[in-house]
């Protein structure tokens, strides 16, 4: 593991019995904001680095400079954005504290938000050649947000055959307490043995999800109550219908020092006796954008030599993909598959209980250090959203060399992740375009039984709103961009043909439900309504003619907006497409129009909250706590059958934002707030790098056709070989897309300009002397003596006449990489292009 710069002292963090396995991540939305008081500048040092980086690397583009700039406004002190400990920086989720959202408070932290800032630095060492940002980034995150060895003490008593007590979720808080229910058989945990005897540790490493960076709460370590931070807690834990508002904050690590008789268990998990205990939350997005992040920071760092400088970090970052495969896995380790009915469905064993799809936690927890009879306990997810899925975290777990886990079955697992969640995506896109909510293997979290004719996936029944109904998680936008943006960056980077019949039909859809004009101005998808559903998955996309989405409002979230744009960079990109490129321009632009002193923002009106002060009331919701149930926070706010959001957070009243929330609650307008969270910034940043990354300094002609050619030969000239036929004719693009001191990734098109297709295709040609082949994507690809063959991977093994594959592959060379002279697709030569 990396060794951070400075080691803060090592914490020690508890959580709920082996039966507290219903801990629910929140989505880490941004949907909506509020425009706060900035906090006090965080006391660290920092020097700006724009003007030294562009005098230092003058062929930088305008879309890099101000890249830089953007990247000095989030770096500065003055700003707000970081928290440094121990010379380590921590992100906040916002600048502002008074912001609720999945983190009720801007102060917190997730790992959403670490997966940004490895993003923010792995962009700035593409720009400066400067990588040390990046494994302090890393450092920080395996420093504050992975448990350290103190922080989960007991995972020696961790039992795979028994990875955890059974308890059913319901969909509304109220019903909480749910019962520990010991007769339902969970299955057996196939990774941890794998883990352990691959890492020498019993240790879980992967983020848990939330921090309280300033510890406002004040549970301190372990929920000790000091004042140390940040501290590891949690808040969403009751069911689908628990929305942020009703959500009672508790510290990951319960001592029994805080809440009530049993601390905050008994709110959760109605038990015999209750036991001190630690317990975290993976949020599987947030470590698979970690690892998407390092495989580019990897490309990028081998491109300029500077590999070895980011190893041991890109290592890490494939010991935690390794660990992220528990988001692969039904939440008790159930068979996948028709599985109703807790106490019939059967357990699985093996890989049977694996849908490789990434669902929506996994978490872990076990007894503190001094129980008598320790004890440990794991849980998968069941529920699948298509927002969590990341193609290009699986493609570099499965298919570069620098990322592929150490374990007997990692890669391997992430290569069926790859090819299900491309299935996955096919399976819930729209006639429209729009990719609907997800699936589940345990409807309404207790393995109940699906209304009649509820569509499948591999025997997963079809959720519209998988997870979370408050709001609906298949309403926001957002989360098509983070979804699909990964999908367009590994066809640009792949040229899968999958991922390029989604963004065929993704693309025109997003790009005719947002607008840009002058000045500014510009407005993107907010939310949407959904009907009817998807066919059956038999393997083959139907187009789904019964399922259909309408964008019902539009906003101005300028991290969407941002993230749109890299979207729409990457397919433009691997297309030639102007409309897209046309679009993405016209966002960065309109962006770059709304800069203030803490980079770019947009007011919003935040109508929601008038739910600071609601009380229980149910049907309606409110915060849930039981009758008779009483307990304190830390600070001395009482929670009890009376509390609301705001009375066991009365800190936010000494906000100096709190006067014009409090004038809505008493009658005032909604109030307006401008909100500067971290990831959205991020967002910003990076898509300016990507522009000046894909695109240059001008503005090209995305599909660009040769200048005919002035003057015309006289004489052609003479031809040493006869022409091909042209009837069975090939064209071959051998491109070499990166090269560094001894290697060089190639990306080969070819194309079939015959009249018959081309059926298990087999691409020759002889390989240039001193090369040798390390690894390949979409194809295999054989080096024998001179001879070269590159044969398809099953999804592709026919190439349409008129159609076209592509794949790629990495090579190391003894001087410098060339492109063969000949090529030949089963047997008849190729031009090339």
């Amino acid at each position: 593991m990396t060794t951070p710069v400075s080691r803060p002292r090592l914490r020690r963090r508890w959580p709920l019995p082996a039966a507290l396995g219903t801990a629910l991540v929140a989505a880490l939305l941004s949907a909506v904001s509020v425009q706060a008081e900035p906090a006090p500048s965080s006391d660290y040092e920092y020097s700006p680095v724009a003007e030294r980086v562009q005098r230092e690397n003058p062929e930088l583009t305008q879309y890099e400079s101000a890249f830089l700039e953007q990247y000095d406004t989030i770096k500065d002190p003055a700003s707000g954005y970081f928290r440094e400990f121990d010379g380590l920086l921590v992100p906040y989720h916002s600048v502002e504290k008074l912001i609720v959202e999945a983190p009720d408070t801007g102060h917190a932290t997730t790992s959403e938000a670490y997966s940004y800032y490895l993003w923010l630095e792995a962009t700035y060492g593409r720009v400066s050649g400067d990588w040390q940002p990046f494994n302090d980034a890393w450092a920080s995150m395996e420093a504050f947000i992975i448990p350290s060895t103190a922080d989960q003490p007991t995972n020696g008593s961790y039992d795979p055959s028994a990875p955890a007590s059974y308890i059913p979720e319901s969909l509304d808080p109220s019903d909480y307490p749910m019962p520990i229910t010991p007769e339902v058989q969970p299955g057996q945990d196939p990774l941890a043995d794998e883990l352990s005897s691959t890492y020498g540790t019993d240790e879980v490493y992967g983020m848990h999800w939330l921090l309280d960076v300033d510890n406002v709460y004040g549970y301190g370590f372990c929920g000790d109550g000091t004042h140390d931070a940040p501290a590891y807690i949690n808040t969403f834990q009751r069911g689908s219908n628990e929305s942020v508002w009703e959500t009672v904050p508790h510290p990951s690590c319960e001592t029994f020092e805080h809440g009530g008789e049993n601390g905050f268990l008994d709110l959760f998990v109605d038990d015999q006796a209750y036991s001190e205990q630690w317990r975290y939350t993976n949020a599987p997005d947030a470590d698979a954008r970690a690892v998407q992040v390092a495989y580019l920071a990897h490309e990028w760092a081998a491109e300029q030599g500077n590999a070895s400088d980011i190893a041991e970090s890109v290592d890490d970052a494939a010991m935690m993909g390794d660990y992220l495969r528990y988001a692969m896995f039904d939440k008790y380790f159930k068979e996948i598959g028709d599985c109703v009915d807790p106490a019939s469905c059967s357990p699985g064993s093996g890989k049977e209980s694996a849908h490789y799809l990434m669902a929506w936690y996994y978490s872990w927890g076990g007894a503190m250090e001094s129980a008598e009879y320790p004890w440990a306990w794991r849980i998968g997810g069941s529920a699948a959203h298509q927002g969590y899925q990341n193609v290009m975290a699986a493609y570099a777990l499965s298919e570069v060399d620098a990322l592929r886990p150490e374990s007997a079955t990692g890669a391997e697992d992430w290569g069926v992740s790859l090819d299900r969640q491309l299935e996955f995506l096919q399976w819930l896109q729209s006639s429209d375009g729009g990719i609907a909510g997800g699936a589940t293997n345990s409807w309404e979290g207790d393995y109940s039984e699906p209304p009649a004719g509820t569509p499948t996936f591999y025997g997963m029944f079809y959720d519209e709103k998988p997870v979370w109904h408050d709001p609906a998680s298949n309403q926001w936008f957002g989360f098509q961009v983070w979804d699909i943006e990964r999908v367009a960056e590994y066809y640009r980077i792949t040229g899968d043909e999958r991922a390029g019949d989604i963004l065929d039909s993704w693309i025109p859809w997003a790009i005719e439900n947002t607008t840009v004009g002058p000045d500014g101005e510009f407005a993107i998808p907010a939310d949407m309504e959904w009907s009817g559903a998807p066919d059956d998955w038999t393997g083959t996309s139907t187009g789904n003619p019964d399922l259909s989405v309408e964008v019902v409002s539009h906003n101005q979230d300028v991290g969407i907006a941002a993230g749109l744009a890299k979207t729409l960079m990457h397919y433009a990109d691997a297309t030639g497409d102007e409309a897209s490129l046309e679009t993405a321009e016209g966002l960065l632009d309109a962006l770059m129009e709304h800069q203030d002193d803490l980079g770019v923002a947009i007011p919003e009106v935040r109508g929601d909250y008038e739910r600071f002060d609601d009380p229980f009331d149910a049907p309606n919701g409110g915060l849930y706590v039981p009758e008779g149930w009483t307990g304190q926070m830390p600070g001395g706010d009482v929670v009890d059958s009376d509390s609301t959001f705001a009375s066991i957070r009365s800190f936010v009243e000494d906000d100096p934002d709190w006067p014009r929330v409090q004038e809505y609650l008493d009658g005032g307008p909604a109030p307006e707030f401008t909100y500067h969270r971290f990831w959205a910034q991020v967002d910003v940043a990076t898509a300016l790098a990507t522009h000046g990354e894909l695109f240059g300094e001008t503005d090209p002609d995305p599909d660009p056709s040769p200048d005919p050619d002035p003057s015309p030969d006289p004489s052609p000239d003479p031809d040493p070989s006869p022409d091909p036929d042209p009837v069975g004719s090939c064209e071959v693009v051998y491109d070499i897309a990166s090269e560094w001191n001894q290697g060089a990734t190639v990306n080969v098109t070819v194309r079939n300009d015959g009249d018959e297709a081309a059926e298990d295709w087999a691409l020759t040609w002889d390989g240039p002397a001193g090369e040798e082949i390390t690894g390949a994507w979409n194809a295999e690809v054989v080096r024998s003596g001179a001879t070269v063959t590159a044969t398809p991977v099953g999804w592709n093994s026919t190439i349409a006449a008129g159609g076209q594959t592509s794949f790629g592959f990495q090579l190391t060379h003894t001087g410098q990489a060339a492109t063969p002279e000949a090529f030949a697709l089963n047997g008849e030569a190729c031009t090339t292009g």
